[in-house]
């Protein structure tokens, strides 16, 4: 992948975005993010990336796209909440699948070669899916939010029969971390660890035994990395196939933190998947990917990263 030093990063203000950035710039990547920073924070823009505090839906960033012509697109900028589309299904679309489109006519224009993108594993198959989830199962979305990153999938597809773009999405299951924020469908983690640092009693939604595929940050950057030298086509679940429930979450922070708030329960969230886990075997196989973090570690790598930045 030598001949492909230019790339951008949608989203990379955000969460997961910005540690892609970073290892692209460790890696020897000349990387320019895009971020309205309505999630995202300036602060996690890594240094020596390019930022352009723009939208994915403008045409400032369809000129952008055009005039830096990267020769690979990382896209990261979602509507990420699962209720929120839920709620309003109209913007969820318009920033998750003509955002998209935005991005992907700006990049037939500007000769990218290759586009991944941050797909969906925990929103993508619904709770008929067999556990853990795999690539060939029959993807039945069942909230907006993961019926939008199907049809950018399909879309990614039309793009490569049409203009010859390589198409490659990256299904993630409950992604958590350093950064992370408490919007996200794993953002669980992050709250339970603020309110714990705060003093503050945690409250879980439910009997705390619905259950996710957790994967550290970490594990999802090196997938991304794998991906730029991946030369095909390709749909790959990036997760740990465990199911974990929310109450063993909530007990492990306890224990980590040293904290004497027990477990606290509240009403159920109507309409939450039950459980999910992602079955990542054909990334293994195709990408030389698998998680290398457990997830004790990786929650303990996350707490020690909160403790800082609130010092």
């Amino acid at each position: 992948m030598s001949e492909q030093k230019r790339i951008l990063v949608t989203g990379g203000a955000g969460f997961i975005g910005s540690h892609v950035a970073d290892a692209f710039l460790g890696a020897g990547f000349e990387v320019a993010v895009v971020d309205n920073l309505s999630t995202g924070r300036q602060e996690n823009v890594p240094v020596g990336a390019q930022f352009y505090p723009l939208d994915i839906k403008s045409r400032e960033t369809f000129d952008l796209i055009c005039r830096w012509q990267p020769h690979v697109l990382v896209h990261h900028a979602a509507q990420m909440s699962v209720r929120v589309s839920v709620a309003d299904p109209v913007m969820d679309a318009q920033e998750n699948i003509l955002g998209s489109l935005n991005l992907f006519e700006a990049a037939v224009r500007a000769g990218v070669e290759r586009i991944i993108f941050a797909s969906t594993g925990g929103a993508m198959y619904g709770d008929d899916a067999p556990i853990p989830a795999r690539e060939q199962d029959w993807a039945r979305p069942e909230c907006p939010y993961g019926i939008a990153k199907l049809a950018v999938e399909h879309y990614m597809h039309f793009y490569q029969r049409e203009h010859g773009i390589i198409p490659l999405s990256l299904r993630y299951a409950n992604v958590y971390g350093p950064r992370q924020n408490g919007l996200g469908e794993a953002g669980v983690v992050a709250i339970f660890i603020e309110k714990f640092l705060d003093g503050e009693q945690p409250i879980i939604n439910g009997d705390g035994l619905q259950t996710r595929d957790f994967v550290y940050v970490g594990d999802v950057v090196a997938a991304n990395l794998k991906a730029l030298d991946y030369s095909q086509a390709g749909t790959f679940n990036i997760g740990t196939g465990k199911e974990t429930d929310i109450l063993t979450i909530y007990l492990g922070l306890q224990e980590i933190i040293g904290s004497s708030l027990g477990p606290v329960h509240g009403p159920a969230k109507p309409g939450e998947q039950r459980r999910s886990a992602l079955e990542s075997s054909l990334a293994r196989e195709r990408l030389g990917w698998q998680p290398q973090v457990s997830l004790r570690d990786g929650l303990t790598l996350t707490v020690r990263a909160f403790q800082e930045r609130v010092m």
